[in-house]
């Protein structure tokens, strides 16, 4: 499963007819020069598409309802590259449906101090047109990203790439289907959640189905494709001798296939990019599905143990935005902790549910048992994961809005081998220190369960968060419990005074 690659942003260039054809002429040829600029770009997410000149309203509000139905489009990138009077702006941007990035750069990088005259002023005025369409859209309350500087500047083009990321997972998002396998894990308060607002919130459709629709496919699998897929596992995975073709539990690991050729074919026929499972409502299964929900994750599909449909639609969401980039994101829970002095560190895990993009190296295909869930011991894969910095990411339903908690950390090697520990894991250091995370993490509310992302910034996760509406609080290297305090407050404050009254 990947990011559709059809997706498409709109580069707009706004102007007005008083300047004449042959100034349009020339404003074309330049807005056209900075489009193949960024479509160039291979950290550019997807196409940057040119669209003619806009010099009025009703050619601006046209382009802005054809961006807002087509689903290939994901945004516009937007430049004054003269002066296009505001007015002139308000039915369209009233009237867009899709994020929006306002670029303030111009055509040239210096001025022709020689030879410039006034009609290179008029030509050139971004510096004053810009100021108008940013008026407009801060009077209308617009949510965009504004980058500053020259198409040249290899770090105005990293900003517009993140950008673009963040606008294909909120492409995603608006339009993902989840499908619960059972309900989520009895008396659990985190996983519970308003589906409803949900789906006005993030565009998510978030429906039940029963685990026993998913056995039916599962008992109806072609042996055949069966061997086919436990030969694959062979040739990817350290698969310990026991469940090798000539091992004891051979018979686990082709049903742990079985599972996963079930659960392809039922979320591909439906049209599902996530899902949940659930130890306590496993029906007819014979084992927890472990192998094949890291196989899916790996795929790019979210995941939420324990009925957790909000981590797999943040799973799925981030894996989305993070499409091409290094790296890899996995639904992931603080499980446990060192907290020696000088040496603080989470370890975390899950029953057997962690995606292998994050592995340090080849994962183990390993069978152990579970002590919940009265089933037959589950296939897992096993393995580390890779060190360096990521970040951890909670989405909590808070009654009256959703909010995002992350903490950014950075994953470590486990200071000792963990050969009595039979899951995927991941240990890492969070910012600034143990104490100061998890106090700001508790104060916020955040989930138990997250996602892990070595492939996002801050700078992604804010992306998306304003394109979604919603809340994020971010705990980093300078936060102080004090004034993470203050600024919870502060954006709980703003958050409800936003929904109006």
């Amino acid at each position: 499963m990947s990011t559709p690659n059809d997706r498409e942003v709109w580069f707009v260039t706004g102007s007005q007819t008083m300047y004449g054809d042959e100034i349009l002429r020339q404003v074309a040829d330049q807005s056209m020069a900075i489009a193949r600029a960024l479509d160039a770009d291979s950290g550019i997410a997807v196409r940057v598409v040119w669209k003619p000149v806009l010099t009025d309203a009703a050619a601006i509000r046209r382009l802005c309802l054809d961006a807002t139905a087509d689903d290939s489009c994901i945004g516009l990138i937007a430049w004054m590259h003269t002066f296009s009077p505001a007015k002139m702006w308000i039915a369209g941007l009233d009237a867009l449906g899709k994020p929006l990035l306002h670029l303030h750069t111009q055509a040239n990088v210096a001025l022709p101090w020689s030879t410039i005259d006034m009609d290179f002023m008029n030509l050139n005025q971004a510096a004053h047109g810009d100021r108008e369409f940013g008026y407009i859209q801060t009077r209308l309350g617009v949510a965009r990203k504004t980058v500053a500087g020259h198409v040249s500047d290899p770090s105005v083009r990293g900003r517009v790439a993140t950008w673009t990321h963040a606008a294909a997972g909120y492409a995603e998002v608006r339009s993902l289907r989840l499908a619960r396998f059972g309900d989520n894990m009895r008396d659990v308060a985190v996983t519970e959640g308003d589906k409803v607002a949900a789906q006005l919130t993030f565009g998510v459709s978030v429906n039940t189905y029963g685990v026993n629709d998913l056995v039916a496919v599962v008992d109806d699998i072609d042996p055949g494709r069966v061997t086919k897929l436990v030969q694959e596992y062979e040739d990817t995975y350290r698969v310990v001798p026991e469940l090798r073709a000539d091992g004891a539990r051979h018979a686990s690991l082709r049903y742990a296939a079985q599972i996963e050729l079930a659960l392809r074919d039922f979320l591909i026929g439906g049209g599902f990019g996530a899902f949940t499972t659930n130890f306590e409502d496993l029906g007819g299964l014979r084992q927890l599905p472990g192998l094949a929900v890291q196989r899916l994750m790996a795929d790019g599909y979210g995941f939420g143990g324990e009925g957790d449909w909000k981590t797999a639609v943040l799973v799925r969401t981030l894996k989305a935005t993070a499409a091409g980039l290094p790296g890899g994101t996995s639904f992931m829970e603080d499980y446990t902790y060192n907290l020696e002095l000088g040496r603080e560190l989470i370890l975390g895990a899950h029953m057997l549910e962690v995606c292998p993009s994050i592995a340090a190296g080849p994962p183990a295909c390993e069978i152990h048992p579970l002590s919940i869930g009265g089933r037959e011991d589950p296939v897992r894969l096993v393995f580390d994961a890779a060190p360096g910095p990521a970040t951890v990411l909670g989405l909590a339903d808070l009654g009256d809005r959703f909010r995002l908690v992350a903490n950014e950390i950075d994953v470590v090697a486990p200071p000792e081998p963990l050969p009595r520990l039979p899951v995927a894991r991941a240990v890492w250091r969070p910012r600034p220190d143990l104490r100061t995370s998890t106090e700001s993490w508790l104060t916020a509310g955040g989930p138990h369960h997250t996602a892990l992302t070595s492939s996002l910034t801050r700078e992604h996760l804010t992306d998306l968060a304003e394109m979604i509406g919603v809340e994020l609080l971010i705990i980093d290297a300078d936060t102080t419990v004090g004034q993470f305090g203050k600024e919870m407050r502060w954006s709980q404050a703003y958050y409800r005074l936003a929904q109006g009254f």
